[in-house]
């Protein structure tokens, strides 16, 4: 057999692998708390690696690697940045997330909890949050989608159409039938995977490149600044350095609004499971980070020595050392490392999109229905925002990177400051919440689109910032006495609080 045909074989166990748990979660899905939240059933490693699959994607195995490729160790802060947010997201976030979205009326979706919690009858809040949702993840999933297309293109030298429609409907098949429980089931083995390719290459790159110390040495010569992790940011100016170092690690800030993420601590058994579920989901966003970061600098040394075309682009140094050190069906696994890092994505987002368009539009305004068909009408929201997302990654030329940043920018800002205010301060209020979401996403769009200040600092940190101050403002202008309220908030407290629970 040929190398391609080795690899082919390991996609194909790979994408059969995926199918055989998704159908295991359909039979396991007979509701439609079932299909957008696993019956709040979750173990804290499965939810922990299911956070961390869908929100690494493509980036941390190729974006990653080739930024530090191209730059050095200072690339790295986003992944602090990023390792920081996480571990501030598990640790106050997911105990009260959990509690809180169940006491308020059994909340399954991020648009739901607001309107529960701050009990807005006019649907506004939650109408406003369900299309901020599906504008953000129909153009996330469709930036999946085109990567996917560009991945079997340069690895295989598939057409592109070809590509992107066989992740499509592989993505699709699972999550159209096994729901969240699919989707989770499958982010976990896709999770697993990438750890073990990011542990493995590396591993074995630095002794074929003749150990620490020469690698060491040979990526020094290419780049004396490789491993300087504050080079680069506005030398000899301490504000301009400082502003460059906190605007790249402030996309930690981004994960208290990512509702793909938080999702996962809504449907954990307890609260107290967030503890577990923290330590498992940082020790595997650590360690994947640095194996990801290791590459790109063994890369480096490998590299030095070879001719230009050798490497013609820095984001597949991944790839290429997979290639080139491992036999062509172990490459083959990497290679389905990657495009499970894309498809866990993926098929996080279309769950979220799809709760968005029947749990917080149609069910508002809908007539009662049966268990089976809210599971009907979940799965034909799934179909729904795949196929318009597949028509927009038509075009690949489309910007992903670009794009993931806005999107992460716009949901951290738009949620993230609601959901904090939510679980720790009484006082929040529907005005405030709907002009604070109102005024963080008008400003993301601004900043975002406006080169002269998005050059200088991230959007999401003065949208994060306006949200809070005119959340909290509008707040204390329009607050009222609600004892129902008081008595929820009470209740979470209460739970969180507990030092064991009954189903523990």
């Amino acid at each position: 057999m040929s190398d391609h045909a080795f690899q082919l074989l390991a996609i194909c166990v790979y994408l059969a692998g995926m199918l055989a748990i998704g159908y295991f979660a359909f039979r396991q899905t007979s509701d439609l708390d079932d299909y957008m939240l696993a019956g709040r059933g979750l173990r804290p490693g499965v939810a922990a690696l299911s956070a961390g699959a869908s929100d690494m994607s493509g980036w941390l195995l190729m974006g990653l690697p080739g930024a530090i490729y191209a730059s050095g160790l200072v690339e790295s802060w986003i992944a602090i940045g990023l390792t920081i947010g996480a571990w501030l997201n598990w640790k106050f976030v997911a105990p009260r997330l959990r509690s809180y979205t169940e006491v308020a009326q059994n909340a399954i979706t991020i648009p739901s909890f607001f309107e529960k919690r701050l009990k807005d009858n006019s649907h506004i809040l939650r109408i406003s949050a369900s299309v901020v949702v599906l504008v953000f993840f129909t153009f996330y999933v469709s930036s999946g989608m085109v990567a996917a297309g560009k991945f079997f293109e340069s690895s295989f030298g598939w057409h592109y159409m070809a590509g992107m429609a066989t992740v499509a409907v592989v993505t699709l098949t699972y999550t159209l039938f096994g729901g969240f429980l699919g989707a989770t089931l499958t982010d976990v083995a896709q999770g697993l995977l990438m750890f073990a390719a990011l542990v493995a290459v590396p591993i074995v790159a630095v002794f074929r490149t003749g150990g620490i110390g020469t690698t060491v040495d040979r990526m020094r010569d290419v780049n004396p600044d490789a491993l300087n992790l504050f080079t680069g940011f506005g030398e000899g100016n301490n504000l301009v350095w400082a502003l460059g170092i906190f605007s790249t690690a402030a996309w930690g800030l981004g994960y208290f609004g990512q509702p793909h993420i938080i999702v996962r601590f809504m449907a954990l058994r307890t609260p107290q499971d967030a503890r577990a579920g923290r330590r498992i989901g940082i020790g595997w966003m650590v360690l994947t980070a640095l194996g990801a970061i290791c590459t790109a600098l063994i890369g480096l040394a490998y590299f030095s020595d070879k001719p230009a075309s050798a490497l013609e682009d820095p984001e597949t140094v991944f790839l290429l050392l997979s290639q080139i050190f491992f036999h062509p069906f172990i490459a083959g696994l990497v290679l389905a490392a990657v495009l499970a890092a894309i498809m866990s994505t993926i098929s996080s987002q279309l769950i979220v999109s799809s709760s968005a368009l029947v749990e917080d539009l149609y069910n508002i305004v809908g007539r009662e229905t049966t268990a089976r068909k809210q599971v009907i009408l979940g799965r034909s929201g799934v179909l729904v925002i795949a196929v318009i997302a597949f028509l927009i990654a038509l075009n690949r030329d489309s910007s992903v990177l670009q794009l993931v940043s806005f999107a992460w920018a716009g949901f951290g800002a738009a949620f993230g400051p609601l959901v904090l205010l939510s679980l720790y301060w009484r006082g929040l209020t529907a005005p405030g919440a709907i002009a604070g979401l109102a005024v963080a996403t008008v400003t993301v769009f601004v900043w975002g689109k406006t080169a002269a200040l998005h050059d200088h600092m991230y959007e999401i940190v003065p949208a994060f910032l306006l949200n809070i101050i005119v959340a909290v403002i509008v707040s204390r202008l329009t607050a009222r006495e609600n004892s129902r309220i008081d008595d929820e908030f009470a209740l979470m407290e209460e739970q969180v609080s507990a030092k064991a629970d009954a189903r523990a």
